[in-house]
């Protein structure tokens, strides 16, 4: 493996910058900042003492990485993308301690993007040129805009599997991309007194009831879910208004629309779930195989990655 390459323009006091990496002219690298192998800095950077960046990470022309900043492997930062690290900055005054701020694993952060500080951009999550992030970004999520909101998840199929106007109208469940998840399309009997769709549990909703919950009056901006289950089955309906459903495998990731009463989606033990993009006059009811536990919940996506055998 070839030794770091710095070039002779660049002002670098670290030793410690991993085989492989690249540091272009008028690069500033104080001592304590850990870079690790393979990465390309380009010119024009500040990278402060406490700075850690993984391997293979690309920071591009014009960015000042600032005490307290964690980088993943494989991370991309855009030109002139800016880094804070205290909320409440005064000339001459310096915290005791600056707010640590994590780049997951896999993210992109696009050109000029503003990141506030103690937030983590989550595992393979992309953020929006120009996008201003005040909070934390999940694992995958798509952001744009100040202040930065989802608008999608990166690789996340949206043309299969949708069951929708204009589609065959057929009762039963239908299988998607993603293990163990199913749509089901309930009957609808439409009347001129009014229309009615019914389930029934253990057949068109495939598993026996012990608990619901109802989700509403939801912003719009706002992100539900975000977790998966050990043991217990959801079968969600969005029984008015509309929202988006994210199912991940660890594999395979596919988004589903759920817009009308007599549709709904199985989402098994150890599945990913994500709800998003709430309609204003959005009700989802949910369905569950089991009494509330937390135990139950895995929360943290890596954990959920590590426990479905995902490759990394």
């Amino acid at each position: 493996m070839s030794q770091p390459f710095i070039h002779t323009l660049a002002d670098v006091h670290s030793t410690t910058i991993g085989t492989g990496t690249r540091i272009w002219q008028f690069v500033v690298a104080l001592a304590g900042a850990k870079i690790g192998q393979d990465c390309n800095v380009c010119s024009h950077c500040l990278i402060e003492n406490d700075v850690v960046i993984g391997d293979r990470v690309t920071v591009k022309s014009g960015v000042q990485l600032w005490d307290g900043l964690r980088v993943g492997d494989d991370v991309f930062i855009g030109p002139n993308a800016s880094f804070a690290n205290d909320r409440f900055p005064r000339s001459k005054i310096t915290p005791e301690k600056f707010l640590q701020t994590e780049v997951e694993k896999g993210a992109s952060i696009g050109a000029g993007a503003t990141i506030l500080p103690g937030i983590t951009i989550g595992r393979n999550a992309m953020v929006a040129a120009g996008a201003v992030v005040t909070r934390s970004v999940p694992p995958n999520a798509i952001v744009v805009g100040n202040p930065a909101k989802i608008v999608g998840y990166v690789d996340a199929d949206r043309n299969k599997g949708d069951i929708g106007e204009g589609q065959a109208v057929i009762v039963g469940a239908q299988e998607t991309q993603v293990r163990g998840v199913s749509l089901h399309r309930m009957p609808r009997v439409i009347d001129i007194r009014g229309s009615l769709t019914v389930g029934e549990f253990d057949r068109s909703i495939p598993f026996a009831v012990k608990r619901y919950f109802m989700v509403f009056d939801v912003p719009s901006m706002e992100t539900r879910g975000e977790h998966a289950h050990r043991v217990c089955h959801q079968f969600l309906i969005c029984v008015r208004g509309c929202c988006a459903v994210v199912a991940d495998d660890g594999t395979h990731r596919q988004e589903f629309l759920l817009d009308r009463p007599d549709v709904g989606i199985h989402l098994p033990p150890m599945v990913w779930g994500i709800q998003y993009k709430y309609s204003a006059d959005a009700v989802l009811l949910v369905y569950a195989s089991h009494y509330y536990d937390n135990a139950d919940y895995i929360r943290n996506y890596s954990e959920f990655r590590q426990l479905v055998g995902a490759s990394a």
